[in-house]
Parts: structure tokens; sequence; C-alpha cells
């Protein structure tokens, strides 16, 4: 089956995850056909749907008449073969229970057409043992969404043992077409890769506490404040569910042995249904509020020693039993988790001969075998590291952002954090600086274009989880400070002409990075804004001196003071924006706009943005670098190549000469 041959999905189950996956399905243009037992839950689930497009239509997030038309696309029902009967795929996203998916794909199977795929939204059970349930192995695979389906940007797509590669692929081109960013998992293994890393880590985190090595006040000091995880390893258990964590750890207990027996206090926790939010209480007490007080200042180098540790050593399983390599584990994880940074990068950077230390003085100390380490973690540690070292003839290699070369003298800088928005952190800075004088000095290069990956954002501001890991510390946040402003002066001061493209979120130091390009193109779904006085800070990447000089003094008050946001129509009218263009038109209408002025002379390009930039605060100093360049420009060959094409009415070929 080829992607153009599937119309029609079937979604067994109407709660929260395949309501959502049918919502997903829907908005991407194919027929939903959405299923539960009984007429009550699968309108509640069609409800959801319609309450969850208007919520995004009142946002602008979509039109009224998109929202409309994907609601129309949906069809409740309660009667299997008329659900599945003429379905191309069929997602199963019933309860997380064997026995339960194993009855579903038994009545399934007697009613699917034979062409159907059949993709279960299991978080962790065996994909390859629900497949002997069917006739169709080979058509039969993982489609793991994560939740809320419509927001979370990644699907794990899992191969069972006899899927064949045409199924997975068509699934992962399933999965682009619904908007969202495929990771393959090659071995059907519990887990998967996201719960693979996370459930052992807060499973680690209780067993650190049930022996009364550390307190949960210093696990999520931790990891949230010093490891620069999203959320503390107990917030984050509350979050998900303490029984959802209890019962995947149950069954991986179950198939992969000791090493992931559930720890005493969060087997407490789920006996007494004390389950996180959702129940208003868990680890933390959310009867009064948000219940999680997480201090900043008890963060305990054991405690990380054995997160990163066991994460090294999750990791180390996955990678050696070719479960997925590095790069994936590490999209997933920021996908799925929100991790700043992949987890396998963590550990790679802390180091992995330490991190083998600490498993084994561990395992030595009390003999459990979830500190058993990995035979592939004492291969890598030797090695130095799970990535493989950059061959120094590859060239520079980033991580925070990419460098392309689209041709015709363009170096295009891509901001490469969708799954944080693309928003600064201190990797990012540095990385960009990098870039910036890697292009400068490429004689191949004289524009630079800069974008953000993904459709959300350009930027949308600095990364402030990865800031609050540092703690509050007024010298370290001044050079922080300085950091940015001297990376995005080097923009400012640039010889070549720089194109901002803006899609999306343009916000707080994202706003100030866009500020420092020459030219803005954005698209009509942009969104700008400095709030940061409504964090009690203030622009501090030199938005308070830059922005006036492009919209003027009153309007950079306003935008800063008022930390409101606007639309790109208005931004246009405030003079920061050069062009507005449609959504789909942005890349080509920027990368068009930086190959014009790639073209341009490039020494009277680099003179003329001299004296700009001379002249801002005092004109006369301004006037005087004018007229020395403007001597200088007349002894160059660029000058009569100029002149020659003009006379003759052809077109220049400036080089810099």
């Amino acid at each position: 089956m080829e992607l153009e041959d599937i119309n029609t999905v079937a979604v067994l189950g109407a709660g929260n995850m395949g309501h959502g996956i049918a919502e997903v399905a829907a908005m991407a243009g194919y027929e939903v056909a959405l299923r539960d037992i009984k007429d009550e839950f699968v309108q509640n689930g069609y409800e959801q749907i319609e309450w969850s497009l208007n919520k995004l239509a009142e946002k602008d997030q979509l039109s009224q008449d998109d929202a409309d038309a994907a609601l129309e696309r949906v069809t409740p029902l309660v009667d299997v073969e008329e659900a599945v009967g003429n379905a191309d795929v069929i997602i199963e996203a019933v309860p997380e229970k064997m026995e339960i998916k194993k009855d579903v794909y038994g009545e399934v199977e007697e009613h699917a057409p034979d062409r159907a795929i059949f993709a279960t939204n299991t978080s962790s059970l065996s994909i390859t043992e629900l497949a002997d349930v069917t006739e169709r192995p080979e058509q039969f695979c993982g489609m793991h969404f994560f939740n809320p389906p419509v927001r979370m940007q990644l699907v794990e797509v899992i191969s069972g043992a006899e899927s064949a590669e045409d199924t997975l692929d068509v699934i992962e081109e399933l999965a682009e077409d619904f908007g969202k960013t495929p990771v393959r998992v090659h071995k059907d293994s519990p887990g998967f890769i996201v719960n693979r890393i996370l459930v052992p880590l807060m499973n680690e985190a209780s067993w650190l506490v049930s022996e009364d090595e550390t307190t949960i006040a210093e696990v999520d000091s931790t990891t949230k404040y010093d490891m620069g995880l999203p959320m503390g390893s107990f917030e984050l258990g509350d979050q998900v569910g303490n029984d959802v964590s209890y019962h995947v750890l149950e069954y991986m207990h179950e198939v992969l042995g000791d090493a992931y027996e559930p720890a005493p206090l969060l087997e407490t926790k789920v006996e007494n249904e004390e389950l996180g939010k959702k129940t208003g209480k868990g680890f933390y007490d959310y009867e009064d509020g948000n219940g999680v007080d997480i201090p900043t200042d008890e963060q305990s180098e054991f405690v990380k020693e054995r997160l990163l540790a066991t994460m090294a050593n999750e990791a180390a399983k996955l990678i050696g039993n070719d479960v997925a390599p590095p790069e994936s584990i590490d999209e997933a994880v920021q996908l799925g988790a929100g991790f700043p940074d992949g987890p396998v990068k963590l550990v790679d950077e802390f180091g992995l001969e330490p991190l083998l230390e600490t498993l084994e003085d561990a395992y030595d100390e009390t003999g459990h075998e979830r500190y058993a380490p990995a035979d592939y973690l004492a291969e890598r540690a030797e090695a130095g590291g799970f990535y493989e070292s950059a061959d120094d003839e590859a060239g520079v290699d980033f991580d925070a952002i990419h460098v392309e070369y689209p041709g015709d003298m363009v170096g295009h800088i891509v901001l490469d954090r969708p799954h944080r928005m693309n928003t600064i952190s201190d990797d990012l800075l540095a990385e960009l600086s990098e870039a910036i004088d890697l292009l400068e000095d490429d004689e191949e290069v004289r524009a630079l274009l800069i974008t953000g990956a993904g459709e959300k954002a350009f930027s949308a501001g600095a990364d402030v989880q990865s800031m609050a890991a540092g703690g509050a510390d007024p010298i370290g946040a001044v050079e922080l400070s300085k950091k940015g402003q001297s990376t995005f002066g080097k923009l400012e001061a640039c010889d070549m002409p720089v194109v901002a493209a803006i899609d999306g979120y343009c916000l707080g130091g994202g706003m100030e990075l866009a500020t420092c390009a020459d030219l803005r193109v954005a698209s009509d779904r942009s969104e700008f804004g400095q709030p940061e006085l409504d964090l009690g800070l203030l622009p501090g990447w030199g938005g308070t001196q830059r922005l006036k000089h492009i919209v003027g003094e009153g309007r950079a008050k306003e935008i800063i003071l008022t930390a409101e946001r606007y639309e790109a129509a208005t931004m246009e009218e405030f003079g920061f924006v050069n062009e507005l263009v449609g959504n789909d038109e942005l890349v080509d209408a920027a990368l068009d706009l930086a190959t014009d002025l790639a073209g341009g002379p490039p020494i009277a390009q680099k003179f003329t943005k001299r004296a700009m930039l001379a002249g801002r605060d005092d004109t006369e100093a301004g006037l005087e670098y004018e007229s020395s360049a403007f001597g200088h420009l007349m002894a160059t060959d660029d000058l009569m190549e100029g002149i020659t094409a003009f006379m003759g009415d052809g077109e220049p070929e400036f080089e810099g000469k």
C-alpha cells in the first residue's frame, strides 16, 4: 500500500488518545471512523474533538471552515464491522491491557479488508505478541502517539518481528502527513524509546527515596534545576499517572527481569490510589492548587550521577540491541518528553566512564540488578561516548543549529530545536556565533538566511528552563546577557546582508535575534512580542537598544513595556517586517530575497552596513565613514562592472573586487 492509497482511517477507542488521534487524522484530510464499545463513550469522544477543533479555530491555529470540515470527516460508531469494513489503516487505542487489545484484534480481523494495515498505539506492550492474534503480522506495527496527540509532535513507529518494511514506511509517511515527526524503533522492545528512558528514570528516583538515600525534594530539585529536565522526576510521575508508570514497570519486570522491579514507594502510591494530578494526590498534593513545590537549591551530585547512570545504561541497552541509534533516541525523547538535550548527548557530555563506575559501585554495594551495567556501556565508555567522534574533514558539527548551502551564494542557518520552539540556549548562542564566523569566512557565501526549524516558531525566546537549571546567579546572568548581545551583534555587524525568515512565534530573545537581521520576511501566521516584563525582566540581548532603530522609540517602548503579542500584519505596519507573505510562500520568498542580495556588490554592501551602523548614534561619524567609503568604491572593479552593465542595459555580475 502507498500513502496515496490511504483514504479512510479507523480509530478504535474514543478515550483521550483515541479521540486525539482521530482529530489529527481528520485535520489532515482523512475520513475517520471513531469507534468505541458504547455509544456514550464514542459520543463523548466526538464532542471532545468538536470542542478541541473550535478551540484551535478560536486561537487562529486553523480556520473555522477547516475546523468544521475536519469534524464532518469524523463518524462516531459502535458497530465494529461498520467502523473497519472499509478502512485502509486501523489505529487501535484501547486500554493498555494485553488481553483487551488481543480481544479487539480478534474481532477486527473478521471484518477488516485484506489491504488494511493494523497499527497499535500501545506505549509499551509487545507489537509481535499483538500481531500474532491477527492473520497479517506483516501488515501490523506500532504507531505510538503522545498525549495530547493534537499538540505532541512525536510518533514512535515500531517494528514487530514480522512487520514488513513497506508497512513501516507507509505508516511513517502517514505520520508525516498528519503533521507529526515519526521516529523508527527497529526492534520490538518493552517501552520502545521514550518510556524505556523515562520509566526506569522515575523508578530509580523512587528507589533512592525508598531506600532513604535521598528525598523527593532533592531528586526533583536536581532533575529540574541541575540536569535541566522539564520536570522533576516525581513531578513527571504525577503528571503521567503513577499507575501508568507502575503498569509499564510491571510489564518490563515480567519481560526484562529484576532490573525493572517497581520501587516500594511507587507501589505504595498505587495501592493507596495516590496516582498524581488525576486523583488530586500523588507524590505531591493537588487538592488546593498545583501542589508542586520544588526547591531551587537542594541539588545533589549523588542523585544526578545515579539518574544519569540509569539513563546511560538504558541507552546502552537500546543502542547495543539495535532497537534505535543514538540520534533516534535523542530526537524521540526531546520531542516526546521535552528534554532540552537528548539523553544520549547528556550522558556523553557528562562522561560514560564515571557513569559506568557509578553503576559498578552501586551494584557492588546493593547487588540490585538495576545497577548491572550493560556490556555495550563498557564498550562505548572505552570508545569515549555513544556518538562516534566527528571526522575533522567532515566540517563543523552542530547540535542546536545546522548550516545549509541552498546555492546561489546564500548561507542558511537553521535554529534546530523544534521540540523546544527553537528557544535559545547557551549552547545555541555558542553555535550561532561559530556558524556566523564560518559563513563570513566562506568566500562562496555572500548573504545569510536565518530560519527556525518546524512550523511553530522562528524562536519563542530564551530557553528559560535551561537558564533556571543554572540557578539564580546575577553574575552569570550578566555574562549570559553579554553573550547574547555579542552573538546577535555579529549579525548586525556582519559584512553580508542578513535575511530573517520568520514563521510562527518570534518572541523575546527570538525577536531580539530577528532585530539584528537587515531584512525580515514573515508568514501571515507569525506572532511577535517582547514578553520579558511579564516575567519581571527586561529584554537582555539588545532589545532595549536595537528595536528603537527599526520601529522608532515610541513603538519600541510600546512593544517592550506592554509585553503584548502582535500579529505579523501589525508588525509590518510598524516597519519591523519588511515583507509579509502566505504561510506556504515564506521559505521561497525569503530565499529569493537572500539570493537577490547575494548577487549585489559585496564591497558596497559591506561599506553601506558599516556606515549606517557608525551613524546610528553619531550622525557626524556616520557621514564621515560614508564619504570615505564612497571614495574607496570609486577604485573597485565592481563599480566598473555596474556602470558597464547599466550603460549596456544588462545585469551586472559583481565579484567583490
